[in-house]
């Protein structure tokens, strides 16, 4: 293990409202230094990331696995599907080293609610935005499972055949009556968002529902195609119909959702259901741009973790357009944040850190996650240093997660692969006290 000597590891947690913190516990970079978890030791690398102004910043990075497909799965409750997002082991494992039971975890980006989830199960109280409105559907839910029992009687007394539409385009997916059983079901949960009556339960079925749309196998409501995390287009599927002769299966919705109801659920005994219900009631997630959240309070956050869009990468309006029919929203009027070039990426993610920096503590942690774009050619956690210095934080550490632990020239060049995001790239960052 390479350590470099000139490096100062004290970087201490941010201080907690509660005097419980042993003051003997290791500071977080000597945590991720001494970690060997999976049986390898870290290694210790520098960054040197050019600054605009001329000069550079020199930040230390750590590369370990430090999350793994080999550590035990996480909550059930997790398992929906949504394009790019990371394991909840990511943010479990900044939440338990620099926070404290009680305190605010924040994602400005939550997506289908990682963070927000898995900092409840901690027993945190989760803060979440996200500007695209499937992300909430699929997130607030979540933070009070329900009872599967409850969930079967509510869709039985639910009128399946009272569809108010019939959109035959989407006969390319679903069933004739499958398609009937989704078109009323809809009609019924707007119907009762329309009249402020939509309670734990309706929002529950309406997430698992709004989940179980589309995928490739008998468990979701459509006939084969894409994974559930996106929905490919009418012509598209068409396509797929073709070149797979196949035509679309009678699915039952109740028997789908009730299924998986009964999964989501299955890891949640009395004590968590208890405990998330208690913190559901302190919880803030809402639906907005991450740069500007003025209903989540100032110098409230002790940490965010979060994961930004990864410039063109992923088309989440276009993954979620039949997720928005459903909804009864029109996916085309989500404004999303798609940057096309590095520089308004940093322009949008500066103006990000700026509003996180008003809604942090001061000495509350950022930890911000940027993958691996376009095959290691694009380096953006040295741009997240950059936005993060502009915008008054102080950068920590970068932590490179590489779940194949290839050597170390090859985990910084990335080359364990040839495409997609291989690797989680991390920078640490501080909001200062001065």
């Amino acid at each position: 293990m390479n350590r470099p000597q000139n490096l100062e590891f004290d970087f201490a947690p941010a201080p907690a409202r509660q005097p419980s913190r042993a003051s003997s516990k290791p500071s977080f970079a000597q945590q991720v230094l001494d970690f060997q978890e999976f049986g390898t030791a870290t290694t210790t690398l520098e960054t040197e990331v050019h600054l605009a102004g001329g000069g550079t910043a020199k930040v230390p990075t750590f590369v370990n696995e430090f999350w793994t497909s080999r550590q035990r799965q996480a909550n059930s409750l997790h398992e929906i599907s949504y394009r790019a997002c990371f394991k909840p082991q990511l943010p479990r494992f900044f939440v338990e080293r620099l926070t404290e039971p009680g305190e605010v975890v924040l994602d400005p980006f939550m997506g289908r609610g990682t963070t927000p989830l898995e900092s409840a199960l901690l027993g945190r109280v989760p803060y979440g935005c996200d500007i695209n409105p499937v992300s909430l559907q699929l997130t607030r839910p979540r933070l009070r499972p329900a009872d599967p029992k409850e969930v079967e009687q509510r869709l039985n007394d639910i009128d399946l055949e009272a569809n108010e539409e019939f959109p035959e385009d989407l006969l390319v997916f679903y069933h004739p009556e499958t398609l009937r059983e989704i078109c009323a079901l809809k009609a019924y949960l707007l119907r009762r968002q329309k009249e402020a009556r939509l309670d734990a339960l309706d929002d529950w079925i309406g997430m698992v529902s709004l989940n179980r749309l589309t995928g490739h196998s008998v468990g979701f409501l459509s006939v084969y195609t894409l994974p559930p995390n996106q929905a490919v287009s009418v012509k598209a599927q068409l396509k797929i119909n073709k070149d797979r002769n196949q035509t679309p299966p009678r699915r039952s919705l109740r028997k789908i959702v009730n299924k998986k109801s009964r999964q989501l659920v299955s890891d949640c005994d009395p004590k968590t259901i208890r405990g998330l219900a208690e913190i559901a009631v302190k919880s803030k997630l809402i639906q907005g741009p991450a740069d500007r959240a003025p209903a989540l309070p100032s110098n409230s956050a002790a940490l965010v973790v979060t994961s930004p869009p990864f410039l063109d990468v992923v088309d989440y309006a276009t993954d979620n357009w039949l997720r928005c029919w459903f909804l009864g929203m029109d996916a085309r009027s989500v404004a999303l944040t798609t940057p096309k070039t590095l520089e308004v990426w940093e322009e949008a993610m500066t103006r990000v850190f700026v509003e996180l920096h008003r809604i942090l503590r001061p000495g509350g942690h950022v930890a911000f996650e940027v993958g691996e774009v376009r095959a290691g050619s694009v380096r953006l956690e040295e741009s997240v240093i950059r936005c993060a210095l502009a915008a008054q934080f102080e950068p920590l550490l970068i932590m490179i997660n590489d779940q194949a632990f290839t050597k170390t020239a090859n985990c910084w060049g990335v080359s364990n692969n040839n495409k997609g995001t291989n690797t989680n790239r991390i920078a640490l960052l501080r909001k200062t006290t001065g």
